[in-house]
């Protein structure tokens, strides 16, 4: 039952296939692969013990907790501003025990916790024309100058929710979309990197 409780099923299996979309010729201007097996948490601080967190995390993972929406990294742990006080633990794998348990004894009495590895998609996007194509729908401006590697913002692409951050300066980024939106962010992106050429990679476990 364990293992049942515990299986993360893409919300695009049997839906969106590996491949290549819109523009056929030339080399993909925008490639895209999904995530999974990924571990996603949400945790807040509680109030008054966000500078005992702070002191929490730099103990257990050795990083400063960013206070700016920025993407830190830490062994096998990365964690993203959310926002004030807010933060989005992600590892990769996921640990075997969940989220949850992983942080529960560093964090304890600390943060308020809760699991996000089956609420959400990850999708890692990048190439050549990737700015161009997230530019179609996105709130914020991704021109080098205004947003680098290790950068995060919590916006709206095409009037959906997204968490993004910079994962470095080819330019790459990951994006964790809302389960229930994921088909409807997956269709956004098809048709607004259509003119460069979209290349759906297997997905990366």
């Amino acid at each position: 039952m364990a293992e049942i409780a515990n299986l993360v099923v893409s919300a695009l299996d049997g839906v969106v296939a590996p491949g290549r979309y819109g523009r056929r010729t030339g080399n993909p201007g925008v490639i895209v692969s999904e995530v999974r097996g990924v571990g996603l948490a949400t945790f807040t601080a509680r109030k008054g013990r966000r500078e005992a967190l702070v002191d929490a995390a730099r103990a257990a993972f050795g990083v400063e907790l960013p206070s700016l929406p920025r993407c830190v990294a830490a062994r096998d742990i990365a964690f993203i501003w959310s926002g004030p006080d807010q933060w989005l633990a992600h590892r990769y794998p996921a640990p075997a025990q969940g989220m949850e348990a992983a942080l529960a004894e560093p964090f304890a009495g600390l943060a308020a916790l809760v699991d996000q590895s089956h609420g959400r998609t990850v999708l890692r996007v990048t190439g050549p024309r990737v700015r161009d194509a997230l530019a179609k729908g996105l709130a914020i401006d991704l021109h080098p100058r205004e947003f680098k590697t290790g950068y995060a913002a919590v916006t709206a692409v095409a009037h959906i929710g997204v968490h993004l951050w910079q994962t470095d300066d080819d330019p790459s980024y990951e994006l964790a979309v809302p389960r229930g939106f994921a088909l409807s962010f997956w269709h956004w992106l098809e048709a607004s990197s259509a003119e460069y050429g979209l290349e759906l990679v297997a997905a990366s476990t």
